[in-house]
């Protein structure tokens, strides 16, 4: 019997995307961002999240998206990696939508290197990437943002 994937789904430039939803602890409106010096390039700066020190990840730039500033129209989903928890900037988080997992296609069917996506949904509206939450950071960029905010003593 197939198994029911549970997504949440956001937008980024009219494009959709989704997570895992039980990767997800929640979303919500945008709060003011602290730079962290030395961090990965992929690192905007981190938020607190009832205490705990958040990175905050510029998935525009792992996607090849046009870049722009967070502003407080956007909204950030707080997830966990198997390493950590993270805050990604969206512009939206719109809904929860349960697929079945025959109607997830691999990604390098669609289009080979298709990096940071676990798979593809196609549905009667148009199609959701699911984002690799897991693929998204390397054990470098880990280890680099681990030392910058143990520097920065947050």
């Amino acid at each position: 019997m197939p198994e029911t994937l549970q997504l949440i789904v956001f937008t980024l430039d009219a494009q959709r995307y989704a997570l895992h939803l039980p990767a997800v602890e929640r979303a919500l409106r945008m709060v003011e961002i602290t730079p962290l010096p030395k961090a990965p390039e992929i690192v905007i700066g981190v938020v607190n999240i009832h205490g705990a020190v958040v990175p905050v990840l510029n998935i525009r730039r792992r996607f090849r998206l046009p870049e722009r500033e967070p502003d407080l129209g956007d909204q950030l989903i707080i997830a966990r990696t198997a390493r950590r928890i993270v805050a990604l900037v969206v512009d939206t988080v719109s809904d929860v939508v349960a697929v079945s997992s025959v109607d997830l296609v691999a990604p390098e069917s669609i289009l080979p290197q298709l990096e940071y996506v676990e798979g593809v949904v196609k549905l009667d509206d148009g199609m959701i990437f699911i984002h690799d939450l897991d693929a998204f950071l390397s054990l470098e960029e880990n280890q680099k943002l681990e030392a910058a905010i143990e520097e920065g003593s947050i």
